[in-house]
């Protein structure tokens, strides 16, 4: 209602921008002085940034999809595809830099796949990437019987450092700045925008609305091909199980980071914050030796929690 006070809408609005900065640092205090011996160690923020930088990769994908109103529930099937792409290119005796262009491929393939099925078919993104999802997972085990393919000797260095000390986070940073750039610097970021915001008044203007969605999803796919061959450098074979629930992640951290679920709104940089926290709870669950079962229980309050806040934001803050 428009009688609502102002300063309401401005805590809103300050919760909507800041909350999730407030929250990361609150936690990492938290975790320092609760476990300064174990969580407050150079070589656990390390192992906390180069663990979430693949989260954070897919998680951008998942950002850029959302801000048009959709979703991609397929980047953790199109991780396990990729990276046994990229590794099976390997045993076959091809290079690394044909292996990962491949295994990014085969990520961009499946992404303009869904952005067809949502465009051309009009399915919703929640189920055809439902679909793909179900169609990419089973691929992955039927090309490999569900088996490992082990990365040959000969190469294996040389693709291992893909996922080597702060390199994951080097190409994180890559990831971040070059999709910031494209979302704040260019007509197609405020294409993304104006689609999210309210699709027809943006087909008035003149956008390519079919032609954004499939770009947003082929983004999506390679950003996920990307993360897929360097979590097969990380656990060293093409592994069709890989990513398996990675999409949950993903959509926590863009979700946790401010980005709405209603599309137009949210940025790269709150979708990092996002990851960071998702990971820092799982590290901080980790530290006290809490369950696993717990952990998803944990994880699930987070997101609900997150939600919630984007559908009170959503009646008060605007």
């Amino acid at each position: 209602m428009s009688g609502r006070p102002i300063a309401w809408r401005r805590v809103a609005r300050l919760v909507a921008t800041y909350g999730i900065v407030a929250a990361l640092v609150g936690l990492f205090a938290f975790l320092a002085l609760a476990k300064p011996h174990t969580f407050f160690t150079a070589g656990n923020l390390e192992n906390v940034l180069r663990q979430n930088s693949f989260t954070a990769i897919l998680a951008v994908g998942i950002t850029l999809t959302i801000l048009t109103r959709g979703i991609d529930l397929s980047v953790g099937s199109v991780v396990g595809l990729s990276g046994v792409v990229a590794v099976d290119l390997l045993a076959r005796g091809h290079g690394i830099p044909l292996a990962v262009a491949a295994g990014l491929a085969f990520g961009a393939l499946v992404g303009v796949v869904n952005g067809l099925l949502v465009t051309r078919l009009r399915i919703p993104p929640f189920l055809a990437t439902l679909a793909t999802m179900l169609v990419v997972r089973g691929a992955a085990l039927k090309a490999t019987d569900a088996r490992p393919i082990e990365i040959p000797e000969g190469v294996r260095g040389g693709f291992l450092s893909i996922s080597d000390g702060l390199v994951p986070v080097a190409l994180m940073a890559v990831v971040l700045v070059a999709s910031w750039l494209l979302l704040v610097r260019t007509p197609f970021g405020r294409h993304v925008y104006a689609v999210g915001g309210n699709p027809e008044a943006a087909r008035l203007c003149g956008i390519r609305v079919r032609r954004v969605l499939v770009l947003v999803h082929l983004a999506c796919g390679l950003l996920a091909g990307l993360a897929g061959v360097m979590v097969a450098a990380r656990v060293g074979a093409g592994d069709p199980n890989s990513g398996e629930g990675y999409e949950l992640d993903a959509v926590a951290a863009a979700v946790v980071g401010g980005t709405s679920l209603f599309g137009g709104r949210g940025s790269v940089w709150g979708t990092l914050a996002g990851a960071l926290f998702i990971g820092l709870v799982n590290n901080g669950l980790n530290l006290f030796e809490v369950q696993h079962y717990d952990q998803k229980i944990v994880k699930g309050l987070v997101l609900l929690a997150a939600t919630s806040l984007d559908l009170w934001r959503g009646r008060d803050g605007e």
